[in-house]
């Protein structure tokens, strides 16, 4: 690993339920074969749909590989657009996972707010990537589904203070292809990393002065 260069973590979840072949880790395969520029050391991850994996994988990424951002990557059966989720939820995590459990709390984190919102103000990307016509409709929700998406964000959002980013897919071809998905993934990081340029370059000027 360069540690010159910053890191990125995208992540993609494997397959459960009806969701045979997963959009999100598709899409994040696509991303991986794309890239994010030479500049940025970007790592791609398969995250099980199972809430006690997650809760010793998320941490140990963010320990490895100490990354500008982690960006996780997710599917929505009822989703038709590119959807940036702007925080994740404490509560409310009742569905069982792939090995038919879910949190006795119910919860994530024992004692953690109740919501916490991503640094990165995700009404500007998606207002950014749409303007530079990538033919992939983005939205912005904030409400990441109270499942292993949103329970895999709000652990990351904990763990970052804030600096972690969740975005929902479509299923592949509903309607966008897999491609189609990898290429809006990568626009919409790049804004991301942009983003977090500018803020970080404010607040060094501010320190300066």
């Amino acid at each position: 690993m360069d540690n010159s260069k910053p890191t990125v973590v995208v992540t993609g979840f494997e397959p459960f339920g009806e969701h045979t072949i997963n959009a999100s880790w598709v899409a994040v395969q696509e991303l991986k074969k794309l890239g994010l520029g030479k500049d940025i050391d970007l790592h791609v991850y398969e995250v099980p749909v199972d809430y006690q994996a997650v809760q010793s994988l998320i941490p140990s990424l963010w320990k490895q590989y100490h990354p500008q951002l982690v960006v996780h990557v997710g599917v929505s059966g009822m989703a038709t657009t590119v959807t940036l989720e702007k925080c994740g939820r404490n509560h409310g995590y009742k569905g069982l996972d792939n090995s038919r459990f879910c949190p006795h709390s119910q919860c994530c984190i024992e004692g953690g707010p109740d919501c916490i919102d991503s640094v990165i103000d995700m009404e500007s990307v998606c207002k950014r990537v749409t303007a530079s016509g990538l033919g992939v409709a983005v939205s912005v929700s904030k409400d990441a589904g109270r499942y292993l998406c949103d329970f895999t964000y709000y652990t990351s959002l904990y763990l970052s203070h804030g600096h972690s980013a969740f975005v929902h897919v479509p299923p592949i071809e509903k309607p966008y292809s897999g491609v189609d998905l990898g290429r809006a993934l990568q626009a919409i990081i790049q804004e991301m990393l942009d983003m977090l340029d500018q803020t970080e370059e404010k607040i060094h000027c501010q320190r300066v002065h």
